[in-house]
């Protein structure tokens, strides 16, 4: 596999120069964060993120991520300009060789928490979702913001988005999907580019906003819309394993067997037996709800060798900065996943 590291560009506070210092480090994952959503990217911005990766000794491993415009989602008129304005981004991408990009189909927001420094017992601060909290927040109010989420509309855009997503169902969002995948996968493919849709995280339906790829029978579905290998998905086991119901290791494991995990994101959650409630933690097994020996083991069996990231950490040390994008707990959970895969490659020979 393939260790990498989310890097936000040079606003950043964690540098390129410290992610190369992290043992087994290779990869970056980035994306161009200032071009509106539905503009293309040009071959010239993507190349000048490449050379500076580059000039720092890493690699563009990933896209993460060219997001998908809500009229798209939605199904407007709109959406063929659209999807052709994208297509032409997954060219250029494929052109300036860089092969991975993540995506999501999460209306409105991406992932969603309620409270972004949450004390845990050690007096390191996470990343948590509370049900109950959730219940109550109000999407239009501007309580919430997280990174990675387009913040460009205004309060009464975001009223009517939500109330557009109102006077559509699952299965609506699905057939647009559809729609979606059946004009980009092929463009994809003629780019040597892997798509890798990202689950919803969390990964059921919240503010009223149908959400569906959330589970093993939605993978399988989304997996059957176009049967191509650029046409696979980022396994993020802590999003999945944010729903009690769902086994992780075993949505992996199947996926694995369809050789679709493009991309891997890989952290750890603490279910707290409150509803779907859940805490992010430190990455390894004992501290959560998902067995990372199993997660990295199962990678080794089936000899994968894509791109992997810790994905979000704690903040520890009294570091501060993006929540949940911090250096310190994310280079502890990539040594970890590194030292995983070095044991159990060694315990398979």
């Amino acid at each position: 596999m393939e260790m990498t590291f989310r890097w936000y560009g040079h606003d950043d506070p964690v540098t390129l120069e410290n992610i190369r210092q992290i043992p087994g480090m290779r990869g970056i994952v980035s994306a161009i964060y200032d071009i509106p959503v539905g503009e293309v990217w040009p071959r010239e911005r993507i190349r000048q993120l490449k050379e500076d990766i580059e000039s720092k000794g890493l690699k563009l491993s990933v896209i993460e991520s060219v997001p998908v415009h809500e009229d798209i989602k939605l199904g407007k008129p709109s959406r063929d300009q659209l999807i052709a304005n994208y297509a032409e981004t997954i060219r250029n991408l494929g052109a300036e060789g860089v092969n991975v990009v993540c995506y999501n189909f999460m209306p409105v927001f991406d992932w969603t928490r309620t409270d972004l420094a949450f004390e845990l017992p050690d007096g390191s601060n996470a990343l948590i979702f509370d049900e109950a909290v959730a219940a109550k927040m109000d999407p239009v109010s501007g309580e919430l913001s997280l990174p990675g989420w387009d913040a460009s509309y205004t309060k009464e855009e975001m009223k009517n988005i939500i109330d557009e997503y109102g006077q559509i169902d699952k299965e609506t969002l699905w057939e647009n999907l559809r729609y979606f995948i059946e004009r980009i996968i092929p463009v994809a493919e003629a780019a040597d580019v892997k798509m890798a849709i990202h689950p919803d995280d969390p990964p059921y339906d919240i503010f009223g906003l149908p959400r569906i790829i959330t589970d093993q029978a939605a993978v399988e579905r989304f997996l059957d819309l176009y049967d191509s290998p650029a046409n696979g998905l980022t396994l993020c086991v802590g999003s999945y394993a944010s729903d009690p119901a769902n086994d992780a290791v075993a949505i992996l494991r199947y996926a694995l067997g369809r050789e679709r995990v493009n991309f891997m994101h890989a952290r750890n959650i603490k279910l707290t037996g409150q509803g779907k409630s859940f805490q992010e933690s430190a990455h390894p097994t004992e501290y959560g709800s998902i067995d990372m020996y199993e997660v990295i083991k199962a990678l080794v069996d089936h000899n994968w060798e894509g791109p992997i990231r810790p994905d979000h950490g704690r903040m520890i040390w009294g570091e501060t900065g993006r929540p949940g994008y911090g250096l310190y707990d994310r280079a502890l959970g990539a040594t970890y996943l590194y030292g995983l895969h070095e044991a159990i490659t060694k315990e398979n020979k």
